[in-house]
């Protein structure tokens, strides 16, 4: 027999909780067969309603529609999760029927992830105190009502609950299955910089911290790559054996501090590690090879100031690939790590990597081929221009013109091309200023030779930023290390390009 809609009146009696009507008019109908538009049975609404005397009537005359779930797999528990109360009916059901805690609907939801989500603190502290591993386990975006609770900044103090009546960190589900790997409550905590709940995770349930997140790492990695002091701080006093496990890309915490542009960070981590020579990523790498080839500036700056024992083994190290902190610097058009490290006495500026090259041969490689891509990619736009003149009666120059202002009026949006031409300056640079302080054997004119040849937009605009770079790295190169330096990165003609 096919299911049959509920009537109004009769779905009226459930909601009052009108057990007397609500008899009267069922019996006259198979109550297995009475179900909502969106496949709510009599149950499902009693329990939605917080209709305990039909509630108990539906479960005991009619027990088969205790597991029914509807259209969205929501189970009667969901919906008590969602909208109802831990009265003594649904305390009944749930010890009787153990396995709905379990259930989960369309979303991958258990009624323990619907009842924090919706604040529900009764029945959530009733579901995890009968199922406490269920508060591990995860819906179909990876989150755990646990998780769920921390995102929520622990609301009305259910992480808490699940905290202090959930189960330790279960390492196999009762199957003996790998339980599978979702989002961390201990890197949403991070994420929110919230250390009041990294401690509660810590004091309760301290094996959390161990917990990994996919692209993320374990948790001092993911502390360490926002620059979170607190989180790094607590963490390597309560999760020390942390600051020795590697992420996907083979790096330790300490090289993922040093990508971030938190100098409190890499100390924090040099006053408990002061030997970083001892931490090598799977590229061979210590921590100033990572300084350099992000381009942080202000952490390169800090570890060269450290004692000469501690740097001293850092400076002239080669990876993998022989290239020493100089060489990825001048490789990623790092302006402002190449000038401190080209100017500090200590690092040698002629050491050639596994390719032959030096760090200015590098990076006068790699400008080269910018240079071409970039011209590459103005003659297509050019080549572009003339195709829609062709087509339009409107200009091509006149649209540009207007996509320039647009471009003013929302400067976060980068071309292609403009990012390009960034690169290329700063590669110009940073072989410039390696020309003038590792004394390349190269004259000027061999460096930036001049053809009598037509020369394209491209490369006359190319022509004119190559001359003002070169005026700005001789004044660069003659200014003290100490000094004038720092006054010229505040410029907004350097904050725009150099890194």
């Amino acid at each position: 027999m096919e299911n049959t809609k509920i009537d109004s009146k009769l779905y009226e009696y459930v909601k009052q909780d009108n057990i007397e009507e609500f008899k009267s008019r069922v019996q006259q109908r198979l109550a297995e067969k009475l179900v909502t538009p969106c496949g709510n049975t009599l149950l499902h609404v009693a329990v939605s309603y917080g209709s305990d005397n039909i509630t108990s009537y539906l479960a005991g005359t009619f027990p088969s529609l205790i597991t029914i779930q509807n259209s969205q797999k929501d189970t009667i528990l969901h919906l008590a999760a969602r909208e109802g109360k831990a009265s003594h009916t649904i305390k009944s059901l749930v010890e009787s029927n153990p396995s709905l805690m379990r259930k989960t609907n369309t979303k991958g939801n258990t009624p323990l992830h619907d009842a924090v989500i919706t604040d529900n603190k009764e029945v959530a502290k009733l579901l995890v105190s009968r199922d406490p591993e269920v508060a591990y386990y995860n819906n179909n975006n990876g989150k755990s009502p646990l998780y769920l609770a921390v995102e929520n900044g622990n609301k009305y103090g259910i992480l808490d609950d699940l905290l202090n009546l959930g189960a330790s960190f279960p390492i196999k589900s009762e199957n003996g299955d790998a339980l599978p790997e979702g989002k961390s409550p201990v890197h949403v905590a991070i994420k929110q910089r919230n250390r009041d709940i990294l401690e509660k995770i810590q004091k309760e349930q301290p094996e959390l911290l161990r917990l990994t997140e996919e692209g993320l790492g374990n948790s001092l990695h993911y502390a360490s790559s926002i620059g979170f002091l607190e989180g790094v701080r607590l963490l390597l006093e309560k999760f020390h054996d942390g600051a020795y496990e590697t992420n996907l890309e083979g790096n330790y915490p300490i090289h993922v501090a040093c990508k971030s542009h938190s100098v409190d960070v890499v100390k924090e981590f040099l006053d408990i590690f002061p030997y970083p020579k001892e931490f090598l990523n799977k590229k061979g790498q210590n921590i100033l090879h990572v300084a350099a080839t992000y381009g942080n500036g202000s952490v390169v700056r800090y570890i060269l100031k450290q004692d000469q024992k501690l740097v001293a083994p850092l400076l002239n190290a080669i990876d993998e690939d022989g290239n020493t902190p100089l060489h990825l610097a001048a490789f990623y058009g790092r302006c402002t790590a190449t000038f401190l490290l080209v100017r500090d006495n200590r690092v040698e500026h002629f050491i050639v990597n596994n390719e032959n090259w030096t760090p200015y041969e590098l990076a006068e490689e790699r400008s080269k081929i910018s240079e071409e891509q970039y011209i590459k990619t103005d003659e297509m736009r050019a080549k572009e221009r003339k195709q829609f003149d062709s087509k339009n009666s409107t200009p091509a120059l006149e649209i540009k013109d207007k996509e320039v202002d647009s471009n003013k009026m929302d400067t976060k949006k980068a071309s292609p091309r403009d990012e390009i031409r960034v690169v290329y300056l700063r590669l110009v640079t940073t072989v410039s200023i390696l020309f003038f302080n590792a004394c390349p054997k190269k004259s000027l004119k061999e460096l930036f030779p001049v053809t009598r040849l037509p020369m394209s937009r491209a490369k006359e605009e190319m022509k004119s930023m190559v001359g003002s770079l070169l005026v700005v790295t001789v004044l660069v190169a003659g200014v003290t290390f100490a000094g004038s330096l720092a006054q010229f990165l505040l410029q907004p003609f350097f904050i725009v390009y150099l890194q």
